[in-house]
């Protein structure tokens, strides 16, 4: 199959379901442009503070983003572009794109609270509960996770333990560079433009500018070399300095400098994607339907196509921590609701593009990621070890085809470096989201974390949450990426089924249409759940490590945990019924 028509297609499509389904969401659901949003009446300078619309799209698409729509659709790809293909349009139209709008809307409407709250009110304060330690859990997963892949994109080692050399060494110590910058710079675009007033226009100009300057002197001078620990440990002390910080300082200003580096790299894919097609080279190699079960490589997937797919793709096509993100950071940011519709449900098809594009990259070169299989280990040659290096090396040889092997490694390199970077965004942005579901667990219905005096104060201190998050985070990240994803998969999946149902009661609880949620959250509901009792019988029967024990038992606490809540939401959703009758 031709990798731009798949393209070309598929952005068509979005852009339908965003037009005609995502208007027709806003005006089922009451999105009222004149209603004051929690960003304005409660502004406090530290999490609640308007941003425009542009600037919050950054935020927002960086912290979404992050790896997913990169390693699910590469992962997969073992079970055929068809199957990956369909998933990622239908899922991000119907299921994903509805998830995170709807998440974002219930929060604006609940003063910028997280779904814990939209919860407690149609559903009760037991739920809520149940729901936020769910949450928490799967935060964990979330800091630990992308705080290996980064630091396993910084270090001069893996998790694994083995020193990297030649081209890789080089690749990382220069993104590590660049990304320290990076920070440096989105401080100081933060500083011009709320504290001297500087327009979001030159402001901007100023920013993109500085990006290439930072780029061209991470590529040419990278001093900093430390190992994939030492990487764990600076990156543990980054998040608990980051996310307690006022917003405009770092988040907000990174985050929409980061949206350019994806703007840059979804433009250069689709651009590689049309140019190799011209020169006669766009052709997928990825047969259409591949296998019903995959053993896995350390690059793909494990599993059968059911539920393997719908686990395997998250970002690219419904994912729970967009919901964590919509109702913990952007809803506390939001300037008008009129912007929930491009922000919540535009920014989701987005990053369905970018899960298209992975799909393509991944069938570029597929012929040589399978050639290069090992025979006898069954694991892929290093140029093809990681999601993101399969990634950067089919878009860049793409770009190859019509230009010259120069500008074929430049491209690998800011490839490289613009997945990085989400991922670096996604990390702080998680931790603060659980920092906000830590504090929000001790508090009852009205309160805020000033109005407790007794001896929950402490627990309720925003440092404190932060540290007990960074301090389990980091520990479970340093047991390496491989051991945690394919847990945090589930679990992350799960909790879109129980964001589904979360918005889904609240709908019917104030009398708006909620009847477009029930088919996506009775589906992800069973995928998941199904998902994780496989999880279950696998790690207690590999036995032996005792990761494989933690895991069994984190998985049966996220079982139990979404069966109450799933048979709570019910009952409320029967006696909504009930009293419609």
């Amino acid at each position: 199959m031709n990798a731009a028509v798949i393209l070309v297609i598929s952005i068509l499509l979005l852009l339908a379901g965003y037009v005609f389904y995502g208007g027709w969401l806003a005006k089922e659901w009451g999105i009222d442009p004149k209603r004051k949003t929690p960003a304005h009446e409660l502004e406090d300078g530290m999490d609640y503070v308007p941003a425009k619309a542009p600037v919050l799209m950054g935020h927002h698409f960086s912290s979404i983003a992050g790896a997913g729509p990169i390693n699910g659709p590469i992962q997969a790809a073992v079970f055929g572009w068809v199957p990956v293909l369909l998933w990622v349009v239908i899922g991000g139209i119907f299921f994903g794109g509805v998830h995170d709008f709807g998440a974002l809307f219930a929060s604006i409407r609940h003063k910028g609270q997280s779904i814990g709250e939209v919860i407690s009110g149609s559903m009760g304060r037991t739920a809520k509960r149940l729901f936020i330690i769910f949450s928490y859990l799967t935060l964990l997963l979330v800091v630990a996770a992308f705080a290996s892949i980064v630091a396993n994109t910084f270090g001069t080692t893996t998790s694994a333990g083995a020193m990297r050399e030649g081209a890789a060494l080089e690749a990382n110590l220069s993104t590590a560079m660049i990304s320290l910058l990076f920070i440096v710079l989105a401080m100081i675009f933060g500083f011009l433009v709320y504290r001297r007033n500087v327009s979001v226009g030159p402001a901007t100009l100023i920013g993109i500018v500085g990006i290439v300057a930072i780029v061209f002197i991470g590529l040419n001078f990278h001093p900093v070399a430390l190992s994939y620990n030492t990487w764990m440990w600076l990156l543990g002390l980054y998040i608990l300095i980051a996310s307690v910080t006022p917003v405009w300082i770092l988040l907000q200003p990174r985050d929409y400098l980061s949206s350019y580096l994806l703007y840059f790299m979804i433009v250069v894919s689709v651009i590689g994607v049309l140019g190799a097609t011209f020169t006669g080279a766009g052709s997928l190699a990825i047969p259409a339907f591949g296998l019903a079960e995959a053993k896995g490589n350390g690059l793909f997937t494990t599993g059968s196509v059911f539920p393997a797919l719908f686990i395997t793709i998250a970002c690219g096509a419904i994912s729970g921590f967009h919901s964590l993100v919509s109702s913990g950071t952007t809803a506390k940011q939001i300037d008008n609701e009129r912007d929930a519709q491009p922000i919540g449900y535009g920014a989701m098809l987005i990053e369905c593009v970018v899960a298209v594009l992975s799909l393509c990259a991944v069938g570029y070169v597929w012929t040589d990621a399978v050639g290069e299989m090992s025979a006898e280990t069954g694991k892929l040659a290093s140029a093809f070890a990681s999601p993101t290096a399969v990634f950067a090396t089919g878009i860049s040889k793409m770009i190859g085809s019509f230009t010259n092997e120069g500008v074929q490694n430049i491209m690998y390199q800011m490839l490289v470096l613009a997945v990085s970077v989400f991922c670096l965004t996604s990390l702080d942005t998680a931790t603060r989201l659980a920092r906000y579901m830590f504090q929000e667990f001790w508090l009852v219905d009205g309160e805020t974390p000033e109005d407790v005096k007794d001896g929950r104060k402490i627990l309720v201190n925003p440092y404190f949450a932060t540290a007990v998050t960074v301090v389990l985070g980091i520990a479970l990240g340093m047991t390496g990426y491989a051991k945690i994803w394919p847990l945090f998969g589930a679990a992350n999946q799960l909790l879109a089924a129980l964001g589904l149902i979360a918005v889904c009661a609240w709908l019917g609880d104030i009398g708006r249409n909620n009847k477009m949620f029930f088919i996506p959250m009775c589906f992800m509901l069973v995928v998941t759940i199904a998902s994780l009792l496989q999880t279950i019988t696998a790690k207690l029967s590999a036995g032996g490590d005792i990761w494989n024990y933690i895991q069994a038992m984190i998985a049966i606490l996220l079982v139990v945990l979404a069966v109450v809540l799933a048979i709570i939401a019910f009952r409320t959703l029967s006696a909504q019924a009930k009293k419609k009758n």
